[in-house]
């Protein structure tokens, strides 16, 4: 039962990608006002999922310093995986690293690896958190996966090919479910360690990549907008956290 709730989940992450079919149509100033609202939702939501999901179960199992020092060493590893692959979150249509395409192909496998990890490791503590820690991931998989578009794109892909670049990517979260699930099955320290480790990640992804973006906007209408959908973001979460 577990193993199907992480493999839907997971394709369902991984089918995220696809959403670059959109930008075929859509109007690029439609698209970057439409940006503002995913990536204040997502910054909400991942924030929240960290402190009021991940850190209170990771705690429950054991309540010590350590998942402390686990939520530090994922803020430090998803930082150093950023200046290591020359590769950042990129939530505009124009993206400065073009160069690195390729490179952002590698960290964005990387990354939706660790993300299908960490969806193993919500689902192995308890239904109800692998939902949470699905639903997180997806909301800033969306804008994420919309930049990481627009990084192939300037980086000389076409769109087909850069919608199947960013899918092939993206399936990645399936196998990093899978293997997840086998792991929590025969080490119980897995969840212990990759659940605070998740919030770490969270944590860096809200606080580093996504807030910064929402410093951008300069107008007060459309900030005070990105603000009022991030606090429903973080209220989502506090109510999914009361389901459970």
């Amino acid at each position: 039962m577990v193993l199907e709730w992480i493999i839907g989940s997971t394709i369902v992450v991984s089918l995220i990608s696809l959403i670059g079919i959109f930008t075929f149509v859509i109007n690029e100033n439609v698209l970057k006002k439409l940006l503002l609202i995913l990536v204040s939702f997502s910054a909400g939501t991942l924030m929240a999922a960290a402190f009021f999901h991940l850190l209170p179960e990771a705690i429950e199992k054991n309540p010590t310093v350590e998942p402390f020092l686990y939520v530090v060493a994922g803020f430090v590893l998803f930082f150093l995986l950023e200046r290591i692959l020359h590769w950042r979150h990129c939530h505009e249509g124009e993206c400065e690293v073009h160069p690195f395409a390729y490179m952002n192909l590698v960290g964005d496998s990387l990354h939706n690896f660790i993300d299908g990890l960490a969806i193993a490791a919500g689902y192995a503590a308890s239904i109800p958190l692998g939902i949470t820690m699905s639903v997180g991931i997806i909301t800033h998989e969306i804008p994420q996966e919309i930049g990481d578009f627009g990084v192939l794109l300037h980086g000389g892909f076409t769109k087909t090919r850069a919608l199947m670049m960013n899918f092939l990517t993206a399936v990645t979260a399936i196998l990093g479910g899978v293997i997840g699930y086998f792991l929590s099955a025969n080490s119980a320290a897995f969840g212990n360690i990759l659940l605070p480790f998740a919030a770490g990640g969270f944590i860096y992804i809200a606080a580093s990549d996504l807030v910064p973006e929402l410093h951008k906007e300069t107008n007060l209408k459309r900030s005070m907008l990105a603000f009022v959908v991030f606090i429903i973001g973080i209220i989502l979460m506090l109510a999914l956290r009361s389901l459970e």
